[in-house]
């Protein structure tokens, strides 16, 4: 029997309802690291490092579809809680309608500067034409892979996260076998794996607009929808921070490389590829526990039932920090055999990515409440705040200990950078959180 979000949450019915969610962000982290390995171990360490350089240029273009998503998903769940159901599936088909023009638009675009971005980066040679042809082919994937991003969270919305897994691990599945086919059997090289992920996307796309086409008796579903700018800027606004997120995330990823360039040379971008890697199965699962919670506390703002938004917000923090010494602890642990499925073949490299690792592993300590935190506010419909905590967290802070850090601890600097920049994130989301909390009444008004 489905959860539904109207529910009172227990931990029990909290994790249930998140699992699948958790599950799909790693499964999905998973299987982009395959694609890692692949490129590696059979086309070279070349080639990885043009992939690891263009893709936060790519990730830029491809925001859009995290923003419309999650911004779309709280002010979708709002108006559910607020009784309006009819209005709520107006809004979400118009957002997916916008979506495909908004993301054709930007497949052209993304084509046309492929090559000037790379260049920019620095890519030269036959790095520069690795980065074009891999560049090139996953914008021709650019609608699918914004649909998908944006469906995961709508399907949470419509109370089937686990259907969202399904897709996710459908089109995972058939990532990983089209890697092995198109780079190890068929010696594709780089565009075998650009092609392997934009097929598995498009699956991870079309799966549910079948699904939302269909008539049925879900929340959700395509309707015809006349674009409203008023529900188009507040999607836009909540959203915000989570494009804010993917977009600083993408130009921080560029500056780490240029530093890493300056300091280590290509070594460095291969080993900070293979942090990111590593880091996006972490992360993920704070950012499936966070996009899975988030329509739950929309709708019981759009109900105004502050007793479970303050049940929510409780006992999500704990589960977080106890989550996140865990997966810290792991992540120590495991450093070398993580870093040695990528490099094995290369032992100075294998020990400097190992440490790189361990250094950056302490950030997951903390950057589980941060993302959480700016998750939140967006479910709120606080979106200023919500990117106010992502433009600090993922840009502001970054950037300062990105050029800061390394003129006193050297390389290292580099890799801790994240973990001071998470630090200073998370006095700021205590601020926040302390500060709203009579406001939106997950806070007593007066003191018990």
């Amino acid at each position: 029997m489905n959860i539904q979000l109207s529910e009172h949450f227990t931990y029990k019915k909290l994790i249930k309802f998140t699992m699948p969610t958790i599950i799909m962000m790693i499964f999905t982290s998973i299987y982009g690291i395959v694609d890692g390995i692949f490129v590696s171990n059979y086309v070279g360490s070349d080639a990885f490092a043009a992939i690891n350089l263009i893709i936060p240029g790519l990730m830029i273009l491809g925001t859009i579809g995290f923003m419309i998503g999650t911004g779309g998903s709280a002010l979708v769940s709002k108006t559910i809680g607020e009784g309006n159901l009819k209005r709520a599936n107006e809004y979400f088909s118009m957002l997916v309608y916008l979506l495909l023009i908004v993301g054709g638009i930007f497949t052209i675009l993304g084509v046309f500067l492929v090559r000037p971005i790379s260049e920019l980066l620095g890519a030269t040679g036959g790095m520069l034409e690795d980065c074009v042809t891999y560049g090139v082919t996953l914008m021709i994937f650019l609608i699918p892979f914004s649909l998908q991003n944006c469906f995961q969270s709508f399907l949470i919305v419509a109370e089937k996260p686990s259907f969202g897994l399904i897709i996710s691990v459908v089109s995972g599945v058939i990532n990983m076998v089209l890697d092995f086919l198109l780079i190890k059997v068929f010696h594709m090289g780089i565009i075998g794996a650009a092609l392997a992920t934009g097929i598995s996307q498009l699956v991870g796309s079309i799966i549910p607009i079948i699904y939302f086409s269909m008539p049925k008796d879900g929340l959700l579903r395509l309707t015809k929808a006349k674009f409203e700018i008023k529900a188009i800027l507040q999607s836009c606004i909540n959203g915000s921070s989570e494009m804010l997120t993917n977009l600083s995330m993408s130009l921080v990823n560029i500056l780490y490389n240029f530093q890493l360039m300056k300091y280590i040379g290509s070594n460095g971008v291969v080993a900070y590829g293979i942090i990111m890697y590593v880091g996006f199965i972490f992360s993920g699962t704070y950012l499936g526990y966070s996009i899975g919670t988030a329509p739950i506390i929309g709708y019981h703002y759009g109900a105004q039932n502050t007793q479970e938004l303050k049940s929510l917000l409780k006992k999500s923090l704990k589960l977080i920090i106890i989550t996140s010494m865990v997966m810290t602890v792991c992540a120590e642990i495991l450093s070398k055999l993580l870093a040695s499925i990528f490099v094995s073949y290369d032992i100075e490299l294998l020990n400097m990515t190992t440490r790189a690792i361990r250094l950056f592993s302490l950030s997951y300590l903390i950057s589980g409440i941060n993302i959480f935190a700016s998750s939140f506010f967006t479910a709120l419909n606080n979106g200023v705040i919500s990117a106010s905590i992502s433009f600090l967290r993922t840009l502001l802070f970054q950037i300062i200990m990105i050029f800061l850090l390394p003129k006193v601890f050297g390389v290292d600097g580099i890799w801790v950078a994240v973990v001071f920049a998470e630090v200073l994130a998370l006095i700021v989301s205590s601020i926040f959180l302390k500060a709203n909390g009579k406001r939106y009444g997950y806070i007593e008004k007066t003191s018990q």
